[in-house]
């Protein structure tokens, strides 16, 4: 009776036991965003250079925006510091000597003179664009050559001197930037040419519309956040196979050659898409791409501002996130994006967007699912810009999965997005 009770026992605490290991391997399971990809450190020296070239290099791409569209001309007739503003061009206030300061405060340095946007390209100002300014023999200044860089569409400021002026940040997507708008300002192009690129409104781009002439735009994504993605974009085009840099030095060198009009090479038999703008000169990209890739992998997605989201709701946001809302199927991982467990991409019908299209447009005709930390800083969202808040991408969800959120689930998980 002893020994049978022993066994019964022995077979009690083997039970007991087993269910405490399920138990156990439940507990550890990480919920998306928690863990590390273990990345090794960036080179200083490397991530320092990427920086000029992130806010300063146009790869010679003033070949395009003054020889071709000739927007010297126009920024020189017509562009002044309020106009600039107006489409979304930011100005680095820590570029402007205390001279300049005080006369905009004070009045005495005109905000409506193409002549002051000169000279804040003289002083290299204005985020993104840079200009070749000289003085006349009359004393005016004259714009001679000028140029773009990546942060033109990818910094923007702080606004801690003025709207649209005050400290770089470097990686944001500039939404307020209407680039269509003033490429459409081109005497070069067509009246048809000059009509679509007005029709993208600020903060969208179609990186692919010189390429195979339809319209569709997207929403400039943000620069930061993307360390340890092996797959860069929307649709996952770039990576290490396709560019030997890296996953984002492949959408640095597509848009640096084919997008900005650089001094470089492109090629990518996935798209039949073969570019060489070298001119039998120099290439001016690809000694470039390690610099400017190390300086965007430093760029850590920015932090939600205190007070910004309830801690109490967000909590509870995150037990939705990780289970009923379903989100961390697809958003897991580190970084909020199962691309990171072996470069998993989406066929076309995963996307709740509302346009569905653009994605055959691209190298793998599937979709990368979209890290999530920062999200709260770059409205709209989708890659469409469909939905205006993150409450609206919560409702695209919740109908598009048939997930039976209530109300105050979908506030709680909204500010659970809110906070990451």
């Amino acid at each position: 009776m002893r020994s049978r009770l022993t066994l019964l026992g022995m077979a009690s605490l083997i039970v007991i036991s087993l269910s405490n290991c399920k138990k156990t391997d439940n507990d550890h399971r990480q919920d998306a965003g928690e863990g590390d990809l273990s990345l090794p450190a960036l080179d200083p020296a490397l991530v320092n250079q990427g920086k000029d070239i992130f806010r300063y290099e146009t790869f010679g791409d003033e070949t395009t925006w003054t020889d071709v569209l000739k927007m010297n001309q126009v920024i020189e007739a017509a562009v002044d510091p309020t106009t600039a503003l107006s489409v979304g061009l930011k100005v680095d206030a820590s570029a402007l000597p205390a001279a300049v300061v005080t006369g905009v405060q004070n009045g005495s340095i005109s905000l409506t003179d193409p002549q002051t946007t000169l000279a804040l390209l003289q002083l290299n100002a204005v985020v993104g664009v840079k200009g070749q300014v000289s003085t006349t023999t009359e004393g005016t200044l004259k714009l001679d050559r000028v140029g773009i860089t990546c942060a033109l569409c990818h910094s923007t400021v702080d606004n801690s001197f003025a709207p649209g002026i005050g400290n770089r940040l470097d990686g944001y997507p500039n939404r307020d930037l209407d680039p269509g708008f003033i490429i459409s300002l081109s005497p070069s192009l067509s009246a048809t040419q000059k009509a679509v690129y007005a029709s993208w409104g600020k903060g969208k781009y179609d990186p692919r519309f010189n390429h195979d002439g339809l319209n569709n735009p997207v929403v400039i994504p943000p620069a930061f956040g993307l360390y340890g993605l092996p797959k860069a974009i929307f649709t996952g085009d770039g990576d290490v196979q396709h560019e030997s840099v890296g996953p984002v030095a492949y959408w640095n060198r597509y848009v640096a050659v084919t997008q900005m009009g650089g001094h470089g090479k492109f090629n990518d038999t996935r798209i039949s898409f073969n570019v060489d703008n070298t001119g039998g000169g120099a290439d001016l990209v690809t000694d470039k791409l390690p610099a400017l890739q190390a300086y965007q992998f430093s760029l850590a997605a920015p932090q939600a501002p205190a007070g910004s989201f309830d801690a109490t709701v967000a909590a509870r946001g995150k037990i939705l996130f990780n289970n009923k809302a379903q989100c961390a199927t697809c958003h897991s991982g580190p970084r909020f994006t199962d691309v990171t467990n072996g470069g998993i991409l989406h066929p076309q019908s995963a996307s709740v967007a509302t346009d569905k299209d653009y994605v055959n447009r691209s190298a793998t005709k599937q979709w990368r699912v979209t890290p999530l930390k920062g999200i709260w800083q770059h409205a709209p969202y989708f890659h469409d810009g469909s939905a205006a808040t993150l409450s609206a991408v919560v409702d695209k969800y919740n109908t598009s999965k048939s997930l039976g959120l209530t109300t105050q689930e979908k506030t709680d998980l909204t500010e659970y997005l809110k906070s990451l």
